[in-house]
């Protein structure tokens, strides 16, 4: 027998948009009437794939680009404001405390102490500097004083020095002690008187304490240019004395007015002052030592000053007497 259809059907729920035709009494649409309202809204364009080309705007170069700016929020270097806020006091006696004061004093100085912090660096790693260029020499190299490679010449100034030092020493003493057969302190002011210096007494003084003390001085190689300036000052009068003696120029030393020794001496001077004593001094640490400049020939100048203006007060008279245009 042919099984007759069911005439009953499995209840179940209804739908949601059967309940809602149900409550409003319209009937149930279809989805596709009203795709807005039923459906969401699916984009139908087709994001790009991003691009895993390397070009030459996209490579990081800055500190920025590196992540190496450490950026607002880390602190500087200034020095932190005080900002802490006084607790609460009674002023009154009445047990009220009086309120804590407003932070605007506190946020008005530390915005002052932001502003004159922000120009204080805060020392970060940074890219390092590129490297010397192949052939180039180092930095320390390029440094490096050139006053290292003087070779025998500080040992040559110390012999210069010892010599014409030793040379007014000894003079220096001759006329101070009498040795080395001098005169002595009395026979170079007699010496003087006879020569035609005025206050023969305080001009042998000087002509002693120039040559003992300038010539002691440059052997050691202490205050050297004040020390080569003495000297200087003191041989330069001894050969205006002696070229005055007689007219003409008197410069064999073979002669008694030859000024043969005295103009080699007053040269040597001239040299140690502009030229320094060298390292094999007391003054190896100061900047006359190895590198004279302006203030050597200052020394130089108020040198032959000082030894023109002695002789024209102290002695007088024309010492180029019977020499060309100077007679």
């Amino acid at each position: 027998m042919a099984d007759k259809p069911k005439d009953t059907f499995e209840q179940t729920e209804p739908q949601a948009g059967a309940q809602k035709a149900v409550s409003t009494g319209k009937g149930v649409g279809s989805p596709y009437d009203s795709p807005t309202g039923q459906l969401p809204r699916v984009g139908m364009t087709k994001e790009p794939a991003p691009s895993t080309t390397v070009t030459a705007d996209s490579v990081a170069r800055t500190d920025d680009e590196l992540g190496l700016d450490p950026g607002p929020d880390v602190p500087t270097l200034s020095r932190p404001t005080d900002t802490t806020v006084s607790q609460p006091t009674d002023t009154s006696g009445t047990g009220a405390t009086a309120a804590p004061p407003t932070t605007a004093g506190a946020t008005a100085a530390g915005a002052g102490a932001g502003a004159a912090g922000a120009t204080a660096a805060y020392s970060y790693a940074s890219i390092p500097p590129a490297a010397n260029t192949p052939g180039e020499p180092s930095r320390s190299l390029r440094r490096r004083p050139v006053d290292n490679r003087r070779g025998t010449l500080d040992f040559g100034l110390f012999v210069l020095r010892l010599v014409v030092g030793g040379t007014f020493i000894y003079h220096g003493l001759q006329k101070l002690t009498g040795w080395f057969n001098g005169p002595g302190l009395d026979g170079t002011r007699d010496m003087m008187a006879a020569g035609g210096w005025d206050h023969a007494t305080l001009c042998a003084v000087l002509v002693t304490v120039g040559e003992l003390g300038g010539g002691a001085l440059l052997v050691l190689g202490l205050v050297t240019p004040l020390a080569a300036g003495a000297v200087l000052a003191v041989i330069l009068d001894a050969w205006a004395w002696k070229q005055g003696m007689i007219p003409g120029f008197q410069y064999r030393g073979s002669v008694p007015s030859g000024v043969e020794l005295e103009s080699v001496l007053a040269g040597t001077a001239v040299v140690i002052l502009l030229t320094g004593p060298g390292r094999w001094s007391l003054d190896r640490n100061r900047g006359w030592a190895i590198r004279p400049r302006y203030g050597s020939f200052v020394v130089l100048v108020l040198a032959v000053v000082a030894a023109v203006g002695t002789y024209w007060y102290l002695h007088g008279g024309n010492p180029f007497t019977g020499i060309g245009p100077f007679d």
